[in-house]
């Protein structure tokens, strides 16, 4: 893994909370992971660069995943009252990216995330297995099968896309 790159605390959150949008996949619970996570790292008076907060988000993100077998949450976006309450602000991003985040959403949350270490962050497959303590070839398999899923929505859909 790279060395950690002395960033401000307004990057370092910013990218916090795209890499929390990749495993999470929607704005509200990626800003919930985002926050356990810092407030984590404060409290602990831990490191304040990127490896760290990412593999704070990480862990909350799992520890969710195996509580809400467990437990059953309703989503906000399941009840019917709040249904068509995107804010004006929001409206323009929305459109904009519906189609993208309809393809993103049918990623399994492995896959999401090793897509987005590859192409948004710039890590290899070698540090991506380093970071998700997984075997290189399981990380080349979900991205390749994360590439293979876009390519597949966007060519149904047909809008051509390179991946």
């Amino acid at each position: 893994m790279p060395e950690p790159v002395v960033e401000s605390i307004e990057d370092l959150l910013h990218n916090g909370f795209r890499y929390a949008l990749s495993l999470a996949g929607d704005r509200v619970s990626a800003e919930d992971l985002l926050q356990d996570a810092w407030l984590a790292v404060l409290k602990a008076k831990g490191p304040q660069h990127r490896p760290y907060l990412y593999s704070a988000i990480r862990s909350r993100f799992l520890n969710l995943n195996k509580r809400e077998k467990l437990i059953s949450v309703v989503s906000l976006s399941d009840v019917p009252e709040l249904e068509g309450t995107i804010e004006a602000g929001d409206a323009f991003d929305y459109f904009d990216n519906a189609l993208l985040e309809r393809a993103l959403a049918q990623l399994r949350c492995v896959e999401r995330e090793a897509l987005f270490l590859l192409v948004v962050e710039g890590y290899t497959a070698s540090e991506i297995s380093s970071f998700t303590q997984q075997p290189r070839g399981t990380v080349l398999s979900h991205i390749h099968r994360a590439k293979a899923k876009v390519r597949r929505f966007f060519q149904s859909n047909q809008i051509g896309v390179t991946l």
